[in-house]
């Protein structure tokens, strides 16, 4: 008999869904469940209705922050950025380390941790390339801090505002709070980044040579797209507009100048539909979750204690839900189960979504847009490796930052 050849049957799936990511997959199965959940009445639509105006403007900060970044980053502006920062470090792979803990922590504190890994990304993947050393140890870099030097102040991080908002605190009081378990998240995070990522034998050398300056193609587009990022920045720094209309303003100028001096680049493909279909999903899958049961289930994890036990204890219920659900969704569900006087333990719970959401992919929407930008980029990241390291860091700069806030007092 006559065995038949496999390559006689077309394949069952059509090439572009045999091209779906895992996380593509991850994506379509939460909206669909999501949708599933509302169409069913597990879900209201009232409820529906209220989650999806909320995450509407950050769909638009997502959908043209990442657009902006692509262009830019192909108009090589990222390429000069990380030039003048390899040249600064002066072939010494410590002071190189040093201004890119600095660079990245400062990035996250005065911007924003989803700016952060959709900008700064881009930077030290163009940095790696220019040094000639292994990009994931810089990546990485950018990744982590986005996440654990987001504590400082309410622009950093959006679980920020809705935790000063519900404590009453300026800008300068919850900095006033947060200094110290702030300096002690980015101590936590730049000692693990050494040990697993930085120290020799992971980056493979003792000095680099600073890299010339790069000569850009299309300087017209340089400096329109440098502009328009700088201009995106100063506008969420100095005026009070919202992010997504700051972003929208500058992809324009971006795409305008695009349309004029290279129209072919303009494509679909630039949009991020995974995270555009991933996270209307997970919002109303968790809001359909918390409707049965895991409040109930919060309040018995979360207590009410505010020593020391309890602030940890809080902090660390705060990283593993973020971690499994995502950190805004998180810090939500659990900030309605912290007693309305009990502010300490409210910001426990901040640290633990800020800082420990470090173990899966869509731990924070600032991992997520880290992992899309090193996928542009062509840069492979380990997810085990990543889990792994992520882990110990999360149980090491949650649990330092915690120890910080309790001696605030």
């Amino acid at each position: 008999m006559t065995r038949m050849r496999n390559d006689h049957f077309p394949p069952l799936l059509p090439a572009p869904v045999r091209r779906l990511h895992p996380l593509d997959w991850l994506a379509g199965g939460l909206l669909l469940a999501g949708v599933v959940a509302v169409a069913t009445g597990l879900l209201p639509s009232a409820a529906a209705q209220d989650q999806v105006r909320r995450i509407g403007p950050l769909l638009a900060f997502l959908a043209t922050v990442i657009v902006l970044a692509e262009l830019a980053g192909r108009a090589q502006v990222f390429d000069v950025v990380a030039a003048w920062v390899a040249r600064a470090g002066r072939g010494r792979y410590p002071l190189l380390f040093g201004l890119c803990v600095a660079f990245a922590s400062l990035t996250t504190i005065t911007l924003n941790l989803d700016t952060t890994a959709v900008l700064l990304t881009p930077v030290m993947l163009a940095l790696a390339g220019r040094v000639g050393i292994a990009a994931v140890p810089l990546a990485m870099t950018t990744v982590w801090l986005a996440n654990t030097a987001s504590l400082l102040l309410p622009v950093s991080n959006l679980t920020n505002l809705l935790a000063a908002d519900r404590v009453a605190l300026s800008p300068a009081g919850l900095a006033a709070v947060m200094w110290l378990p702030q300096l002690a998240a980015i101590g936590a995070t730049a000692l693990c980044l050494w040990v697993f990522y930085w120290r020799r034998g992971r980056r493979g050398a003792d000095t680099y040579t600073p890299p010339p300056l790069p000569s850009p193609g299309d300087r017209v587009l340089l400096g329109v797209c440098s502009a328009a990022c700088a201009g995106f920045l100063l506008a969420i720094l100095l005026v009070e507009v919202p992010l997504w209309s700051a972003s929208l303003v500058a992809m324009v100028v971006v795409v305008a100048a695009y349309a004029v001096r290279r129209p072919g680049e303009l494509r679909l493909s630039l949009i991020p539909w995974r995270l555009l279909v991933l996270v209307p999903g997970m919002f109303l899958v968790v809001e359909t979750v918390d409707a049965h049961g895991l409040h109930e289930v919060l309040v018995r994890a979360l207590g009410s204690d505010e020593g020391l036990a309890g602030l940890l204890r809080t902090a660390g219920v705060g990283a593993g839900l973020a971690n499994v659900l995502n950190n805004l969704p998180a810090y939500v569900a659990g900030e309605a189960v912290v007693p309305a006087d009990h502010h300490r333990q409210l910001l426990a719970l901040l640290i633990g979504v800020n800082a420990g959401p470090l173990v899966t992919p869509w731990g924070s929407l600032a991992t997520l847009l880290w992992f899309e930008r090193c996928r542009w980029q062509g840069t492979r990241i380990g997810v085990r490796r990543f889990a792994l390291t992520g882990l110990v860091l999360a149980v090491v700069a949650t649990g330092a930052a915690t120890c910080a806030l309790a001696l605030t007092g």
